[in-house]
């Protein structure tokens, strides 16, 4: 199976902002989470998927209240139980931000559980993602 992206868009409105006047990291996180849950739900079953962990997610820039924010999301790796999703985070004036959420699969109890999910990366682009995907799980180790 090759990549599917998604695409997520939101406005920064008030409630998102910091006390700085610029987008809230802890709201940032949550949209990007919630990114990277579109693209793995599309995958397989939403009540089978939960978060593990964070990779990468770092700010290129501030973004300002107003601004329309568009998050990138596709699943790049998949370990026997794992996906691993890249999300890119862009507005109208550039990128703001890039990274990798890890997902385990689970049963009912909450435990892992193979996923039987497999994908080929068609691209140079793909595969380069994807190579920095596995990395990620080299690291965990």
């Amino acid at each position: 199976m090759s990549f599917s992206l998604f695409n997520t868009n939101r406005l920064v409105k008030g409630e998102d902002l910091n006390h700085h006047g610029t987008l809230y990291a802890g709201r940032t996180a949550e949209w990007f989470v919630e990114s990277g849950f579109v693209a793995a739900a599309n995958l397989t079953n939403p009540e089978n998927i939960v978060c593990l962990q964070i990779h990468n997610m770092t700010f290129l820039r501030p973004v300002k209240k107003g601004e329309l924010v568009r998050f990138k999301s596709q699943i790049v790796y998949a370990g026997s139980t794992s996906l691993i999703a890249h999300i890119h985070m862009s507005c109208t004036s550039g990128d703001v931000l890039e990274g990798f959420i890890t997902f385990i699969h689970v049963d009912q109890d909450g435990k892992p559980k193979k996923h039987g999910i497999t994908l080929e990366p068609v691209t140079e682009e793909e595969k380069i993602l994807q190579d920095r995907a596995r990395a990620l799980t080299r690291n965990e180790k």
